[in-house]
């Protein structure tokens, strides 16, 4: 028989977070990891409402150095047109694309959405949290969980540890929920967004090709 696991709904956690913030009165610094300018828009829509925004731009994953550039560039274009209540800045990390391949070695044939994107996501988080440690950031989280390829639950267990242990708190969160996904479409087709069609890797890249065919 199947155990029935109860998983977390980390949108009523991060409701319960905002509220307390909203009681302190003060309004906290966030790291926040950005993987694009479509899935940050409803984020930084979001959380810029309650949190001084740093987006860190660190995606050793994506291929070719062109295409993480153009992300880049996009993402600095959103953050300069958008409007938001609270400062929004953009730190763009080192392109280490070595680091990624040597990562997913023995993992290249892995599906989409497996065991390679989940060491991916704690490549990148690990590498925010460090970032959110030395610069002093009251939290960190990512963009990530916007996308319905992406594991939410995952990447909030992942921040759950890299938090313990670098002693910087996570921001639980869910980004697909209240139609968060759907949001960020429209704020692309607002802004005239770069959507691109594969996640990053060339990996995600060949299976998204396979699939067109």
């Amino acid at each position: 028989m199947k155990e029935n696991i109860q998983r977390e709904n980390y949108q009523i956690v991060l409701n319960k977070t905002i509220d307390e913030i909203q009681k302190n009165g003060r309004v906290p610094s966030l790291l926040l990891h950005g993987c694009c300018a479509p899935c940050s828009s409803y984020v930084l829509e979001y959380l810029s409402e309650y949190f001084d925004i740093t987006v860190f731009y660190y995606n050793p994953n994506i291929s070719p150095k062109e295409e993480f550039s153009k992300r880049s560039a996009e993402l600095s274009r959103l953050i300069s047109e958008m409007p938001q209540k609270h400062a929004v800045r953009l730190v763009e990390g080192k392109y280490d694309s070595e680091r990624f391949f040597e990562m997913s070695k023995g993992l290249e044939n892995a599906r989409e959405g497996g065991e390679r994107c989940f060491k991916c996501y704690r490549m990148r988080l690990e590498e925010t949290a460090k970032a959110a440690k030395s610069g002093g950031f009251d939290y960190f989280t990512t963009t990530l969980s916007v996308s319905p390829l992406k594991n939410a639950q995952k990447l909030n267990e992942i921040g759950k540890e890299l938090s313990d242990m670098y002693g910087v708190p996570y921001l639980f969160s869910d980004f697909k929920k209240r139609d968060g996904y759907k949001r960020s479409c429209e704020l692309s087709r607002v802004y005239g967004l770069y959507r691109q069609n594969y996640c990053g890797c060339v990996y995600s890249k060949a299976q998204s090709e396979e699939r067109q065919i």
